[in-house]
């Protein structure tokens, strides 16, 4: 077998139809694993069909356990977590292990809908008012309209965290760093990650000049109550009560959250400056 640079991990849960849609094509030149959360669909079959290494779990563990799964057993030195959803331009990963092997931390490609319109997978500080005016809530939509971010050709933007659907990183790193937080289920997983990264000296960026698909339908977009609902709900529980300062506005974000709040926004420079070395999450501090 053909080593790579790149591992790809893929967590599936009935995703079979998507798999087709989105993975099938020429001979990946990236090592591909598939965790499979125990689906009652086929799969496995398709993933393993489509080229992919499966691990099958035995139930449905969640996405942040089976991520952390999928990374252990990554082969590669740079792993990129992609959803079922996604469809992946091969040439994007080295404008991603560029950016890595300059500035450490995680990246993200950004993203388009399937019609081709920018999805903002950038997002600025996650305060619960921010994230109420994401869903059209007005007059907080126009409050935090700096919180959707989107990344032009030839741009690269410091955020606070990355949709989990394309989250890349050094291997090493991202594992040095504690890897997912299991103790999310499904969503706000990746508000966690983004800004523990910050915390330990890994900054965050997206990345205009990787554009990649993502076909996504979000199950909690509808007002009617799913079990998806509940899983955000429980997730939204944990999330702020690790990060108060997101929902009653103490202790202050920018005290607390020093290195993301000085740099949101911002452009991520071509090189580092005289000195300064690629973080590591081995020697740097913050509380996770």
């Amino acid at each position: 077998m053909t080593a790579h640079s790149w591992s790809v991990v893929t967590v599936t849960y009935n995703s079979a139809e998507t798999l087709r849609q989105c993975w099938a094509g020429a001979a990946k030149p990236y090592e591909w694993i598939v965790v499979d959360n125990c689906s009652a669909d086929d799969s496995v079959a398709v993933a393993e069909e489509l080229g992919a290494r499966v691990i099958r779990l035995p139930e449905n563990v969640g996405f942040s356990k089976a991520n952390n799964v999928g990374a252990r057993e990554a082969a590669g030195n740079y792993v990129l977590f992609a959803n079922p959803d996604l469809e992946i331009e091969p040439t994007g990963f080295d404008v991603l292990q560029a950016h890595i092997d300059v500035h450490g931390g995680l990246a993200a490609p950004q993203l388009v809908t399937s019609e081709g319109v920018l999805q903002p997978n950038g997002r600025g500080f996650p305060y619960a008012t921010a994230k109420l005016g994401n869903r059209k809530v007005w007059p907080l939509s126009r409050m935090h309209a700096s919180y959707r971010i989107i990344a032009k050709p030839g741009e690269a933007i410091w955020v606070a965290w990355a949709m989990g659907a394309a989250i890349a990183a050094r291997k090493a790193d991202f594992l040095a760093m504690g890897g997912w937080n299991e103790e999310f289920f499904l969503y706000y997983e990746d508000h966690e990650l983004g800004l523990r990264a910050w915390r330990h000296g890994l900054p965050v960026a997206l990345l205009g000049d990787v554009r990649w698909t993502h076909h996504w339908a979000r199950a909690t977009n509808s007002f009617r109550w799913s079990r998806a609902h509940s899983f955000e709900l429980q997730s939204a529980r944990t999330f702020f009560g690790m990060f108060p300062e997101f929902l009653i506005g103490l202790p202050l974000a920018s005290r607390r959250n020093r290195q993301a709040a000085s740099l949101i926004g911002s452009p991520v420079p071509a090189q580092r400056g005289p000195g300064e070395s690629v973080p590591s999450p081995t020697s740097a501090g913050g509380a996770s």
